[in-house]
């Protein structure tokens, strides 16, 4: 029977104090972050922008967030990361969780940890 490896870099949800060393962190707004740790931020729409903006159309800023990271860790642009740690509200959490089941791109390379 073979054995499938998942690849893929696992995403959690917590403090900033969880993340250890070889961890990135995926920060909502403004949070402080500890130096030396890869980190990407988003932020969610604001109320009343109609769907489909071009601001949130077609990737979402937690999409794009996560592929920067990403782009950044292949190209050796940021220290080489093992776990993505999330740091949001519970609305950004949500988007969070849309984007690894919705957007390909971050489907195919980050998954629920």
């Amino acid at each position: 029977m073979p054995i499938f490896v998942d690849a893929r870099v696992p995403v959690v949800f917590g403090p900033v104090t969880a993340a250890g060393p070889r961890d990135a962190l995926l920060l909502e707004g403004g949070e402080a972050a500890p130096a030396g740790l890869p980190e990407a931020r988003f932020a969610l729409c604001q109320p009343g922008h109609p769907a489909g903006c071009a601001c949130c159309a077609p990737r979402s800023a937690v999409a794009a967030a996560l592929r920067d990271l990403f782009l950044a860790r292949a190209r050796g642009g940021v220290p080489w990361f093992g776990r993505v740690v999330v740091v949001a509200s519970a609305e950004g959490e949500a988007a969070v969780r849309a984007a690894l089941a919705d957007d390909g791109f971050v489907a195919g390379r980050y998954r629920p940890g």
